[in-house]
């Protein structure tokens, strides 16, 4: 339900990843003019909370303002509730609980350009654009609505141009993909300008994501890189991306030159990026090694065909051929391979296949369609005895410890949360380099490379910067719920919050009560 006040145009600028520490010393520093006038007009600060511990559903959580413990969006491969199926998660149940849905049916006009994990929503009057150059944008094709929107954006800019990043070590492809990105930025600041300017918008989202893929293909090549895959210093891409945040600052002030004055502007990242390498092997060993996920007999391993394929084709070849396979095809192998590999009459819990946060499911009786193990007290005592082993996990190389925090879902988000959570979430330390050996008491866990193989993930914090008339606060506000962005999105438009954003808005002066 919207209100009849008549409030300031609004505003919202994204960076997919865009690391706030990044954001913050380079607007400092001068690289960055439009964003640090932004800072200066108004107030930033860093989005922090549970609800940022996956990075996968940030954005949902974001513009809808629902939670991780209901919305039940932690990666983007899950396990079905009440199954031992894996599926991939495209868009979840609270897309239509972002905030622009209040809008549906209103005369409110919206600009939404390329808003990661989003696709086109309708009954909203204005231009939406989807998928059109977001980071991994080849896994879904764009859309838009008006559905001409899509043909006269091709006939004024060209094809969409998808970028997907490349780890296969060579220099050449580094600067290539560095070069793409740079132009692609120019190509999206010139799109959302011809979009923007087709009427006056009540809001306008529009996100950058070259931030995303450019942060990960150059991670080795920033001045501060350490470990094995640092690259020599000076080279070519030393600041490169630095140089692609330049490019989308750039950008951000050429658009925002051509909208109203009077506008709340918001600058918003999803979450930062650090060192950290794939541990899919090490957990998956580890519930394998330990007792908890029982492989099996040989002869009673169900014989499909891609079982099959998979005993005849060696390791090595299997992981080489996969590169030249569809994602959909190898996450239907994946799936194969988890639901066929298990005896699930016989284990305790189990790993869900995930490259760098980890996750542990218990095989829980009444849960599971075959779980072994009773809700109350023998569930808690398995989840202390595997919490246990993971805190004697250490590195060989370093000989510090291997596992960085261990949380429980039940604490994180409550009981009863949503149903395909898992019950552990383990955070790997994050070294410079790949974790090929891990040592427990009584077993040395190994993993070999995988086919997904980069140096690079992302933190647990995001940032964003308010400006406007309809902002009273100054300086850095320091740390803020990711939640508690929605009502204030909500505020801002001069609307009431609905009944499921039960977060707090940031500035009070701007909050209507619902």
């Amino acid at each position: 339900m919207t209100s009849n006040i008549k409030s300031s145009p609004l505003i919202i600028l994204g960076l997919d990843a865009g690391d706030p520490d990044w954001i913050e010393n380079w607007a400092k520093a001068g690289y960055l003019p439009n964003i640090r006038s932004i800072m200066e007009k108004g107030c930033w600060g860093r989005t922090t909370g549970v609800d940022l511990i996956n990075e996968d559903g940030t954005w949902t959580r974001l513009f809808s303002g629902v939670p991780q413990k209901e919305q039940g969006f932690y990666y983007f491969r899950q396990l079905k509730a009440g199954s031992y199926d894996l599926y991939t998660v495209e868009e979840t149940n609270a897309t239509q609980q972002v905030f622009w849905s209040l809008y549906q049916g209103t005369e409110k006009k919206v600009a939404l350009i390329d808003v990661p994990e989003m696709s086109v929503m309708p009954d909203l009057q204005g231009v939406q654009l989807s998928n059109w150059a977001v980071h991994n944008s080849h896994y879904l094709p764009p859309v838009s609505h008006p559905s001409h929107l899509l043909a006269e954006v091709k006939q004024t800019l060209g094809k969409p141009d998808y970028i997907t990043e490349d780890f296969s070590n060579n220099f050449a492809t580094d600067k290539r993909i560095y070069e793409r990105l740079k132009k692609r930025v120019a190509r999206k600041g010139k799109l959302c300008r011809q979009l923007c300017s087709q009427a006056e918008f009540d809001l306008i989202v529009a996100v950058f994501g070259e931030c995303h893929t450019g942060g990960h293909q150059l991670w080795k090549y920033r001045p501060e890189a350490q470990g094995d895959e640092k690259v020599a210093l000076p080279n070519e891409l030393s600041e490169g991306i630095r140089e692609i945040y330049q490019e989308c600052d750039r950008e951000i002030g050429l658009l925002l030159n051509e909208l109203p004055a009077d506008a709340n502007v918001v600058l918003v990242s999803s979450v930062g990026l650090t060192d950290r390498y794939p541990t899919e092997g090490l957990i998956e060993d580890f519930c394998r090694q330990l007792g908890y996920q029982a492989s099996p007999p040989a002869q009673d391993t169900p014989k499909s065909p891609l079982a099959l394929l998979r005993q005849i084709i060696p390791e090595k070849w299997r992981i080489a051929l996969s590169s030249h396979l569809s994602r959909d095809v190898k996450e239907k192998l994946l799936a194969d391979k988890f639901r066929n590999s298990t005896d699930w009459s016989k284990t305790k819990a189990f790993a869900i296949p995930s490259a760098y946060m980890s996750f542990i499911r218990v095989n829980l009786q009444g849960r599971e369609p075959q779980g072994i193990v009773s809700p109350g007290a023998e569930y808690e005592e398995l989840l202390s005895q595997i919490e246990a082993d993971l805190a004697q996990l250490v590195d060989v190389r370093s000989g510090e410890k291997a596992v960085k925090q261990i949380w429980r879902s039940d604490d994180l988000f409550g009981r009863n949360s949503h149903p395909e959570l898992p019950d552990l979430l383990i955070e790997w330390q994050p070294f410079p380099y790949f974790l090929e050996r891990v040592q427990h008491p009584t077993v040395e866990l190994t993993q070999n490379k995988p086919e997904f193989f980069r140096g690079s993930d992302h933190t647990h914090q995001g940032f964003v910067a308010f400006a406007g008339n309809d902002i009273p606060l100054k300086g850095d506000i320091g740390e803020i719920s990711l939640l508690s962005l929605a009502p204030t999105f909500v505020a801002l438009m001069g609307d009431k919050i609905p009944h499921w954003m039960q977060a707090a808005t940031l500035f009070k002066n701007t909050s209507i009560q619902s």
